[in-house]
């Protein structure tokens, strides 16, 4: 729907009306607010835009954010004093970001960026799985802990990484006592995010 006669302002509507828990009557509102605010808002946003645009990717390694022009920084792929001997796979960065406000966990993340779904196309090689599998060959990893959210994607995705590693000799844990059904990570709480990262149970496989 258009709001406007300007064929620029109703794609900037459209373009905000993308994000999460945003429609068109929010994207007009939001709109409308930086027109008015060109100066203060609108121009530092669009700087900013252009400069994450250009200098911020996905490492190729575990999937941590990182600057194009330096090494992966909060996973830490390689370089680390953190201990590499465990491995906790999450789904994207912001279920990172939040058992990092924990500070229940010191070891390495994996960010798969996303979970497997064939509603929405996504397959093994959409997400850092075969990623994954060489992290944990290359280095002395003892423990594979999947934090992913206890939704149908989420599960099935544990399940498929579960059974894509299970033979290389190391343990495999979930996350127990305290998540939902159907809650995703980055929603929790840090008290339930905590409890279900200490009471983790091991994953056998079916």
């Amino acid at each position: 729907m258009k709001f406007s006669t300007e064929p620029d302002l109703d794609e900037l509507m459209a373009l905000i009306s993308k994000l999460p828990g945003l429609g068109p009557k929010s994207a007009r509102r939001i709109a409308l607010y930086l027109l008015k605010n060109r100066d203060n808002v609108m121009q530092p946003l669009s700087k900013s835009l252009a400069k994450v645009h250009s200098k911020i990717i996905r490492c190729a390694i575990c999937g941590n954010i990182k600057s194009n022009e330096a090494n992966c920084d909060l996973a830490k792929c390689f370089y680390s004093s953190k201990s590499y001997e465990q491995i906790c796979v999450v789904e994207n960065i912001a279920d990172m970001w939040a058992m990092e406000s924990t500070n229940v966990f010191k070891g390495h993340y994996h960010i798969l960026g996303g979970t497997l779904s064939a509603l929405n196309g996504s397959n093994p090689e959409d997400l850092l799985i075969h990623s994954l599998i060489n992290r944990i060959k290359k280095n002395n990893v003892k423990e594979v802990i999947l934090a992913t959210s206890a939704t149908i994607e989420g599960q099935t995705t544990a399940h498929y990484i579960n059974d894509s590693i299970k033979d290389l000799g190391i343990k495999v844990t979930k996350l127990a006592h305290g998540l939902p059904v159907g809650g995703e990570i980055e929603y929790l709480d840090d008290g339930t995010l905590f409890s279900a990262f200490k009471y983790r149970n091991s994953l056998l496989s079916e």
